[in-house]
């Protein structure tokens, strides 16, 4: 059986998208599973993450596959992925409709972070569009919440407004998260038993679920 593929595609710039995929990525990984993850942005940033993780925990301490492909070649390349992993995690790069359009169509499940302002939730609506006429199922995740703002709320209420299931767990926004990804590791090596970890496990735990539903 193959494994799940798990693309993270947002149109919009800056939403934490390779922040989210490393996290998401490890986070699998330390749930025991056999995991890949695919970086199909030009920026590279996953590829420079990654290796800056392999020079302090070892090439084989990790747990993570990595490859790169660009267009339609992340659909060959994911497939063959999955066939060897329980899950396969797709970094799309913004703004390309082409280039995000072959991870979208192959993945299980398209995982969307949205930061909670006007322009990040009208951007995923091109994001969700696209999904739907491949047929892939989404997974909205509010990213970079910061604490105790209204504008939140308002938020999460249009959210609710796209035909998309929106995640029950909110991604804070905390420094922890870009301190850890600058050092080549992840807020649940820094803090283990911080919030930010315990919101990236819980992130983990539905995004499985709902990538394995559509799977069926």
């Amino acid at each position: 059986m193959s494994g799940l593929i798990l693309t993270i595609a947002q149109q919009k710039g800056g939403s934490g998208k390779t922040t989210l995929s490393a996290h998401l990525a490890t986070a699998l990984a330390y749930a025991n599973m056999r995991v890949a993850v695919l970086d199909c942005d030009p920026q590279g940033s996953l590829g420079e993450w990654l290796e800056e993780r392999e020079s302090r925990l070892g090439a084989d301490s990790t747990g993570l596959t990595f490859r790169t492909a660009s267009g339609w070649g992340a659909r060959r390349e994911a497939k063959s992925l999955s066939r060897d992993h329980d899950a396969v995690v797709i970094d799309t790069p913004p703004k390309s409709d082409t280039e995000a359009r072959p991870a979208i169509e192959v993945g299980h499940l398209v995982v969307v972070p949205v930061q909670p302002s006007p322009m990040d939730v009208w951007a995923c609506g091109s994001t969700i569009e696209l999904a739907r006429a491949e047929k892939t199922a989404t997974l909205l995740v509010l990213n970079r919440v910061p604490p105790r703002a209204a504008i939140t709320d308002e938020m999460t209420e249009a959210l609710a407004e796209i035909d998309s299931k929106l995640a029950k767990t909110r991604i804070g926004n905390r420094v922890g998260f870009a301190g850890a990804m600058n050092l080549g590791l992840t807020i649940m090596d820094t803090d283990p038993s911080g919030k930010g970890a315990k919101e990236i496990t819980s992130l983990r735990k539905e995004v499985v679920k709902a990538a394995k539903a559509a799977a069926k």
